[in-house]
């Protein structure tokens, strides 16, 4: 029997979300006849049937508001790093990690390198894909450079504590003039993200988004259609349309029943489908992402399509694009983590894997 650590919680932004992705994957795969070892980061080993699947913004019980600790801008959350490695009882005799971590070190390389150190095996792409796809203007350098579509953008480095420079402002606001996106570099689930429509409203936008990350992306909006498109393996699933209440994705449109609308598969002329797939394999490829990942798009109304962003650990809650995705290519939810874990548990490791003393199958 195959044993499987699905590792969740962490200490980043996005630790609710990850929170139901992880007991919805471990209760999904002890279905489907894998050992489940349930890890929360910071809370440590937790009863599988007892862990009950959260709505996005609940507390775990027994957690009080100002439990968790603040972060400051640019910091790398992450406090409770000292459950890894050695830290979890049995985790050096599991088959595979199932990497349930949004945002921060969880998805930013940082626990895939220590994995690798470890010799375990684990789920989703590799260090440096990890790290490039989080890092979302090294990203879109690649993807520029490699004749990939994507919004024109600016970076702006805002020091902790320290207002935007009037200067920078003022450049971005002539490069870049009409309607700006304005978000965290390094962050996920549209954290700290802003939409600014008039030049005055440019400073307070990057002033929130600098309170996530001292990097600051500022992106031209791009008016039309959201798609995303998830790959797995080798193979491009059905493409989403997302249809947000508003008009703009923003994080409650994510996880909130009923504020956003979905159409699988997007309305597109099979031609356009098909080369907005194309496209996203490419994407997928360029940065070295492994396993399955999800990739979104901006589709204008004369057809062409801009890349926006990958996401290396997509969520796997109730609302998550990528189980529905699945879904409408006939991949019911177990099967689609069985065939992420199989990748994770096939993947080739830097270093041997070491198992622990009369540990087995």
């Amino acid at each position: 029997m195959t044993r499987v650590a699905v590792l969740m919680g962490g200490e980043s932004r996005e630790r609710d979300v990850s929170r139901v992705t992880g007991t919805a994957v471990a209760k999904a795969l002890a279905e489907r006849g894998f050992d489940v070892m349930l890890l929360d980061t910071r809370d440590g080993l937790l009863r599988l049937d007892a862990a009950p699947v959260q709505r996005i913004g609940e507390r775990p019980p027994g957690e009080e508001p100002g439990d968790r600790r603040p972060v400051a801008a640019g910091e790398s959350a992450g406090a409770d790093r000292n459950l890894l490695p050695g830290g979890i009882p049995g985790l050096a005799e599991v088959d595979v990690v199932f990497v349930a971590l949004h945002g921060g070190w969880g998805e930013d390389g940082t626990v895939q390198a220590t994995f690798e150190m470890m010799g375990i095996p684990y789920t989703g792409s590799g260090v440096l894909a990890s790290a490039l796809a989080m890092d979302k203007e090294r990203a879109k350098r690649m993807m520029r450079d490699a004749g990939i579509a994507t919004p024109a953008w600016a970076l702006l480095d805002v020091a902790p504590g320290s207002a935007p420079a009037d200067a920078d402002l003022a450049r971005v606001s002539r490069d870049l003039p009409g309607r700006l996106v304005v978000k965290p570099n390094a962050e996920g689930s549209t954290v700290g993200l802003t939409v600014v429509d008039r030049p005055e409203d440019l400073r307070a936008a990057v002033e929130t988004a600098a309170r996530f990350d001292r990097r600051v992306l500022i992106e031209e909006y791009v008016a039309g259609r959201e798609l995303t498109v998830a790959v797995l393996g080798g193979e491009t699933l059905p493409i989403v349309e997302i249809v947000p209440q508003g008009g703009i994705y923003t994080y409650e449109a994510k996880y909130t029943q009923g504020k956003s609308r979905y159409e699988v598969p997007a309305a597109l002329p099979d031609e356009l489908a098909a080369a907005v797939q194309h496209a996203s394999r490419r994407v997928f490829d360029l940065l070295g992402c492994e396993g399955y990942a999800r990739v979104d798009w901006r589709l204008r109304d004369d057809g062409t399509f801009l890349c926006l962003e990958v996401n290396t650990v997509p969520g796997m809650t109730p609302l998550s694009l990528v189980p529905m995705a699945a879904r409408a290519a006939g991949i019911e939810f177990g099967e689609l983590l069985e065939r992420i874990v199989r990748l994770g548990e096939g993947r080739t490791l830097r270093r041997p894997r070491r198992r622990a003393a009369g540990a087995g199958a």
